[in-house]
């Protein structure tokens, strides 16, 4: 076999990085007697200083302790590439990172990331959901701790549903049949029936896994027949018209649009976008409504479990201060400030039961149920190669260019090479696949 796993770092990506860690390792060198703590994390969709309140106050209790918090780019492969590049370094210039659930273990496997156990209890990781706490632990550690959750979910255009006398639908059939009763009778060419994810990107990987579960199936182990079954399922939404041709290119942002314009019946996406709807001017706003995604008959809703974690450098010079504040943000005082002014959903289940305002306590118990539902997507440091092998395989099924049960006998055979690498295969977090078309 001559695959090789090939680094890709963009000349525009690189200098990202080197950008990012200039300004990172320049660590106020008038500080006198401080503890500066760089915390780098993604852009929150909040109000502006929602997060930098948050940070004043800590170190408000914590008197000789400065924060700088720093903003990586924006999506999410340029995050994942600039920690690729600069926790391997030796100095990192970072004390606490926001991390992607699906990153935890492959940083954990690098020796990149500490791990908590002097941080956070065995008691306190009960107070977490548990599916967050599976995904943050690697080899019976705790390497992040939970920050805040998202489930896939289906949104649905409440007003509609009502008109026609049809009830949410709970089985993929019954959405199918919904959304084309529902398009007949308006005769809207605009409208469309159902939404979602298909580009050939981590999204699909996400709603892709939904269905397959749905369906009695997983990957990357689990019923050949099952996973046909779902594969063909979501290539039917497209061929009878429930969905249109579009998804198979949609994002979040794409079918957040198009659901926000008015122009779908049905959308899959994760809960953020219920506040957008909401606002003032949203052609939507007070007509949609939020429930669990679809299942088959006898089979229970599938959501795939989303979020963001924080976890600490092996190499910072200040591990313990990192840890406080690392406490601090996943305290559930600074959570239910998150979920109140930021619009994140705690990782904490105890929240969603406390003395929120009455808008935000309605929007969390809907929301409850689903969180607590959801499964993380396959826990492994080779999670992203296995996510870079599936996606063409998905989308090749989707578009129609493979059947499903072609598309499935090439992905599992990449999977099982990939699962095959030996344990002390030194693979870098910048490595993507190689030609997977030789397999």
């Amino acid at each position: 076999m001559t695959n090789r796993w090939a680094v890709k770092i963009t000349a525009v990506g690189l200098g990202v990085c080197l950008s990012l860690a200039v300004s990172a390792c320049a660590q106020d060198s008038s500080s006198d007697a401080r503890t500066i703590l760089v915390f780098k994390h993604g852009k929150l969709a909040a109000r502006p200083g929602a997060l930098a309140a948050v940070l004043r106050e800590f170190e408000r209790r914590h008197p000789g302790v400065i924060v700088r918090d720093e903003v990586l780019p924006s999506t999410s492969d340029q995050q994942h590439q600039f920690y690729a590049v600069n926790l391997e370094s030796r100095n990192p210039g970072i004390d606490l990172l926001a991390a992607d659930l699906i990153w935890v273990q492959e940083f954990a496997r690098a020796g990149w990331i500490r791990d908590l156990e002097d941080v956070i209890t065995s008691a306190e990781r009960r107070e977490f959901f548990p599916a967050a706490v599976e995904a943050a632990t690697f080899a019976g550690r705790l390497y992040a701790a939970p920050w805040y959750v998202d489930a896939g979910v289906l949104f649905y255009r409440r007003d509609l549903l009502e008109r026609y006398g049809f009830p949410p639908p709970r089985t993929w059939p019954e959405l199918a049949r919904t959304a084309r009763a529902i398009l007949d009778r308006e005769r809207d060419p605009v409208l469309k029936g159902f939404v979602w994810q298909g580009k050939q990107y981590e999204g699909l990987v996400c709603t892709a896994l939904e269905l397959i579960r749905s369906y009695g199936g997983d990957l990357p182990a689990g019923d050949d027949t099952a996973i046909v079954e779902a594969l063909v399922f979501m290539r039917s939404l497209i061929t009878e018209g429930i969905s249109p041709q579009s998804v198979a290119t949609a994002d979040e942002e794409t079918s957040r649009h198009q659901f926000g314009a008015g122009h779908a019946i049905f959308m899959r996406n994760w809960p953020y976008a219920w506040t957008i709807f909401q606002r003032e001017g949203s052609p939507v706003r007070g007509k949609i409504g939020l429930a669990p995604l679809p299942s088959t008959p006898g089979q229970a809703s599938s959501p795939v479990l989303g979020g963001w974690t924080l976890a600490i450098p092996t190499r910072t010079a200040h591990a313990k201060e990192a840890g406080t504040l690392l406490k601090y943000l996943t305290s559930p005082e600074v959570q239910e400030t998150i979920a109140k002014e930021i619009g994140y959903n705690p990782t904490r289940p105890a929240l969603y039961r406390n003395n929120l305002p009455a808008h935000h306590r309605l929007w969390f118990e809907a929301l409850y149920p689903m969180l607590e539902a959801a499964k993380p997507r396959p826990v492994t440091p080779y999670y992203l190669m296995l996510s870079q092998a599936w996606q063409p395989e998905l989308s090749a099924a989707l578009v129609g260019t493979k059947s499903a049960t072609a598309a499935l006998a090439s992905l599992r055979r990449q999977t099982a090479y990939i699962l095959s690498l030996e344990a002390d295969w030194s693979v870098s977090a910048s490595t993507t696949l190689g030609d997977w078309r030789e397999l």
